[in-house]
């Protein structure tokens, strides 16, 4: 069975990679170290500081699998082999709303690196999957649970 690739900006794998050593050399002692105190508090059966540890010592192994497993089948894009003016995973697009003119910009990343709040979008996104191999100047129709959205591409960085 083939594995999922993780498409993702060279940038996005070194955040990723630094997030594990995060999880990995601080995190996970931290939190080794909050069960051995609960620990000492005696009777587990009762005792939720140690249930709760238990619990984040869960999430945190959870998370540590899934970012090693982001790595290890991490496609790094390299923008420099695509088309100036064509959008893809890692490139900037502009694009103006049809309908009401306003303009948004959003750099398409991998999943993993995927940041709305600050304009990085899921290249898994309805919006990122209509406009990628699209370049500017096209007109392109985004369909989204709100409804289908027309916008026109007007720049590619």
């Amino acid at each position: 069975m083939a594995q999922k690739k993780f498409p993702m900006t060279a940038e996005g794998k070194e955040n990723l990679a630094k997030e594990l050593e995060n999880l990995k050399m601080v995190k996970r002692p931290e939190v080794i170290d909050r069960i051995k105190i609960a620990r000492s508090f005696g009777d587990l059966s009762e005792n939720s500081e140690y249930e709760s540890a238990k619990d984040e010592q869960s999430s945190l192994e959870t998370r540590i699998v899934e970012v090693e497993n982001m790595l290890r089948f991490a496609e790094v894009i390299d923008v420099d082999n695509i088309a100036v003016d064509e959008i893809a995973v890692g490139k900037t697009v502009s694009f103006t709303d049809d309908e009401d003119g306003e303009e948004e910009t959003y750099q398409i990343v991998g999943a993993a690196e995927s940041d709305p709040f600050n304009g990085k979008i899921s290249n898994d996104s309805p919006i990122a999957q209509a406009l990628v191999g699209k370049h500017v100047g096209d007109k392109v129709v985004v369909q989204t649970p709100g409804g289908d959205m027309h916008v026109t591409i007007t720049e590619v960085k």
